[in-house]
């Protein structure tokens, strides 16, 4: 008996995302169609990539009350029923259970595109009928069919015109490297604090991820945020407990032993821990290599920066900072190298961040997340 139901439980899987993965020449392929969420129409747009259906990962979560949570490897999917992991670097999926499944992501005008069939894993259903430019997923609390949804919405179900996704033939993950001198990794230390929320506003609003380097202490102080930056998909890293140098200097030991708090403290709240650390004051001169010995043959990764904004001395200067941080960013230009930025989660930084925003994207840099498979950088040249 209890075979025979596996056996089913796998056959509507495969029913349920045959509809999804609807033939390469059918009606709607290379479009954009509009998302039906449970009984009304979202403002969700989904596109077709050679028959499969990608929708943006973070828009699909804000709809449906998912729980997205950026790991080292991937970004942790929670809702419905169940969950899964989305692993980088177009590494498939691996389900609640540990099964793992080939799941393609990509990137497109800066959004994570992630298929729509991952929400079957998570409980849902999903319908779809080109003819009538229908395309739902929907849970128990639905009331409409199908019929009546494209019924009720029919003037807003057609589509709009084609599109090419950025890149198709090659799916990338936000944590995947990207175009040499044309990749920024933006960082955040010294959060959370009372601005964090307005600073998250701000990279919502320009769909853009960035890394946060945290204090335990901070993490203790603003919990809310620290789970709202882990829920939002942006990267989690540590900056240690006390941020005093006569303290996490003090000994090897004493460093190991804050960024184990600072750790523990992390995965008390988002339930995830992670390996990327970034010391006080930067890792020079105080980490030495008695330092690093102790911490990093612990499986942590050591990042700096090469691009210092100054937020912290210029403080409500943003044409400093501003400027600080472009010239650094034009002369790394030169030598194809990637920016790692160095800024502040503090008000004074609120003001100028939407305009470097701005200018990166305009000079056409994206945005990535550091992860623990990168090579780090740090003045030390320690790659471990």
């Amino acid at each position: 008996m209890r075979i025979k139901k596996i056996l089913l439980l796998f056959m509507s899987l495969f029913l349920i995302m045959g509809l999804v993965q609807v033939p390469a020449n059918a009606k709607g392929d290379s479009t954009i169609l509009k998302l039906g969420v449970n009984d009304k129409l979202s403002k969700v747009e989904a596109v077709s990539v050679k028959g499969t259906y990608y929708v943006p990962l973070r828009a699909l979560a804000d709809e449906l009350k998912w729980t997205l949570t950026g790991l080292t490897d991937g970004i942790h999917v929670a809702g419905g029923t169940g969950s899964l992991t989305l692993l980088s670097k177009d590494g498939g999926a691996v389900l609640k259970d540990g099964t793992a499944v080939p799941m393609s992501t990509f990137v497109q005008d800066g959004k994570l595109m992630a298929p729509l069939k991952l929400s079957v894993y998570l409980g849902y259903s999903i319908s779809y009928a080109g003819d009538k430019y229908l395309l739902r997923v929907k849970d128990g609390s639905a009331q409409l069919t199908d019929a009546a949804f494209t019924d009720k919405y029919a003037a807003e179900l057609k589509p709009e015109a084609p599109v090419a996704p950025t890149n198709p033939a090659t799916p990338v993950t936000p944590t995947e490297p990207g175009k040499p001198g044309r990749t920024v990794y933006l960082t955040f230390d010294d959060g959370p604090s009372a601005t964090t929320g307005d600073l998250l506003d701000i990279l919502r609003k320009y769909d853009v991820q960035a890394t946060f380097f945290m204090l335990g202490n901070n993490m203790n102080q603003h919990p809310a945020q620290v789970k709202r930056t882990a829920k939002e998909g942006h990267g989690l890293a540590l900056h240690g407990v006390t941020h005093r140098q006569e303290k996490f200097y003090a000994s090897p030991a004493a460093a190991l032993a804050e960024m184990s708090g600072a750790n523990a403290t992390l995965k008390k709240l988002t339930g995830t821990s992670t390996t990327l650390i970034r010391t006080p004051y930067g890792s020079k001169p105080y980490f030495t290599k008695s330092f690093r010995d102790k911490v990093l043959t612990q499986g942590y990764h050591l990042w700096d920066w090469n691009v210092d904004s100054y937020d912290w001395k210029y403080k409500q200067n943003s044409d400093r900072i501003y400027n600080t941080v472009m010239d650094q960013v034009n002369k790394l230009k030169a030598s194809k190298t990637n920016p790692v930025i160095l800024m502040h989660d503090q008000k004074a930084t609120l003001k100028v961040l939407p305009r470097i925003l701005e200018k990166l994207k305009k000079d056409g840099y994206t945005f990535k997340l550091i992860t623990k498979d990168m090579e780090p950088l740090n003045f030390w040249k320690d790659k471990r």
